[in-house]
């Protein structure tokens, strides 16, 4: 594998402090490592969201499909993200979408952008996943006057774009709510909800086992090769033969596995934090009582929401190194950042911190379509901190590409755009210094 961090951020490290880890119980006995020669119709790389809702949806129907991950399902971001399930998955503007695009493409994305929360819905309906959820929809937070200004007028947007009505609130309509805090206004969209990512992944991973499929974990891909049979996979211990085949790495992919997704992806670190159980004191002193998920309108944005077992999710953009030394630094800002938003908090305990890879398109919107010049191949990834469910829709809309058969949920022209390289190659990285430096300009 080549890939783009150091070897620190593809470790055990920035995940040891991960709170979902311990809320699922060990699933290494019904994944186990890939070995000898296996065959089937469909190989998979990757048992995230994407990887594993693809999986659900072949064996659904009837197809022959192996997964393969490098560590375990879940182990990346799909397992220790936010958990919030929520409309999004592109960073380009409404305006840089419809002229891009066009105005009928924008009004397909903005619907599949709600399809794919009520995708996650059904899933868990369906197979009796148990994930903690909650939050009527998003609360988005604006952190200045200006942004204040811009929700408000995102009303009318929302309505016009999702056919919703979102409600703005005053900072005393925050207070009462139950979300007080230095925020100068708010924006409720009520479309999706909050969840246990961990307990999610497990719920897909006994349904797409349920339904036939085969998961193999601490089975890293270590070569690809296709000839006029399909494509094999070695592994460690052994191979896979399958006639087509899904990329499903997200930020956790490599340079050359296949070489096609070189420079087409970016991945940057986001930290989160966890609190003990609050007490209904401490709630009350800082006035945040509400399960209401919620993030900030700054570029670099906080995202926090109270958990059903009154534990405190908090987090924040990572860093741009990867060691334990800069894991311990992003940790400690992450936890002023906290404190600052939260000061009623400064001495309730974090003991929970840990840091994952999201994912960046230079053209700022998801891909979700084949691989060029590999005939069989497909792949899906930059879901832009939306993973859960766009990362969820991406794998239903691959299990119907990859069978060469008309997608089963709309499959809008945003995704279908080719993803183009950044600037630098290999180098890339060096685009997030800078990046970071303007975002946290235009926040102030």
């Amino acid at each position: 594998m080549t890939r783009i961090f150091p070897a620190y951020a593809y470790g055990d490290g920035p995940v040891a402090g991960c709170y979902w880890a311990g809320t699922v119980p060990d699933d290494s006995a019904t994944t186990p490592v890939a070995s000898g020669r296996i065959t089937a119709d469909v190989a998979i790389i990757g048992a995230g969201f994407t990887g594993l809702s693809a999986a659900l949806h072949l064996a659904q129907d009837g197809v022959d499909v192996v997964v393969l991950d490098s560590m375990h399902a879940g182990w990346g971001a799909s397992g220790r993200n936010g958990g919030f399930c929520c409309l999004g998955g592109a960073k380009a503007s409404s305006a840089e979408l419809a002229d891009r695009f066009g105005q009928d493409a924008l009004t397909g994305w903005r619907r599949a952008e709600q399809d794919a929360v009520a995708l996650v819905a059904r899933l868990l309906q369906d197979h009796g996943i148990a994930a903690d959820t909650h939050s009527q929809g998003e609360t988005i937070l604006a952190h200045n006057d200006r942004s204040a200004r811009e929700l408000a007028q995102d009303v009318a947007r929302v309505k016009a774009e999702y056919g919703v009505d979102a409600a703005w609130h005053s900072p005393d309509e925050l207070k009462d709510t139950g979300m007080a805090g230095p925020f100068k206004a708010g924006l409720t969209i009520p479309v999706g909800f909050a969840l246990n990512p961990r307990k999610y992944i497990a719920g897909l991973l006994r349904a797409a086992l349920a339904a036939g499929a085969r998961v193999h974990g601490h089975s890293p891909v270590l070569r690809i090769t296709q000839d006029s049979g399909g494509f094999t996979l070695a592994t460690d211990l052994g191979s896979v033969h399958a006639r087509r085949l899904i990329v499903a790495t997200n930020g956790y992919s490599s340079e050359d596995l296949p070489p096609w997704m070189a420079g087409r992806y970016l991945p940057a670190q986001s930290n989160v934090l966890v609190t003990r159980p609050l007490t209904q004191a401490e709630l009350d002193a800082a006035g945040w009582t509400s399960r209401q998920m919620a993030y900030d309108t700054r570029n670099l944005l906080h995202y926090f929401r109270l958990m059903p077992d009154n534990r405190f999710l908090f987090g924040m953009r990572g860093g741009l190194l990867a060691s334990p030394q800069a894991e311990a630094v992003i940790t400690a800002r992450a936890r002023r950042h906290f404190e600052a938003m939260f000061p009623a908090w400064r001495d309730v305990e974090t003991p929970h911190g840990w840091s994952g890879m999201v994912c960046f398109s230079s053209n700022r919107t998801p891909y979700c379509g084949p691989i060029p010049d590999l005939a069989g191949a497909f792949a899906g990834f930059a879901f832009h901190g939306n993973g859960v469910a766009m990362g969820s829709y991406t794998g239903a809309l691959l299990a119907d590409l990859v069978q060469g058969k008309p997608t089963r949920l709309p499959y809008p022209d945003v995704m279908r755009a080719n993803a183009p390289r950044f600037p630098l190659g290999r180098f890339r990285r060096a685009l997030l210094p800078a990046g970071y430096a303007l975002a946290g300009l235009a926040d102030l």
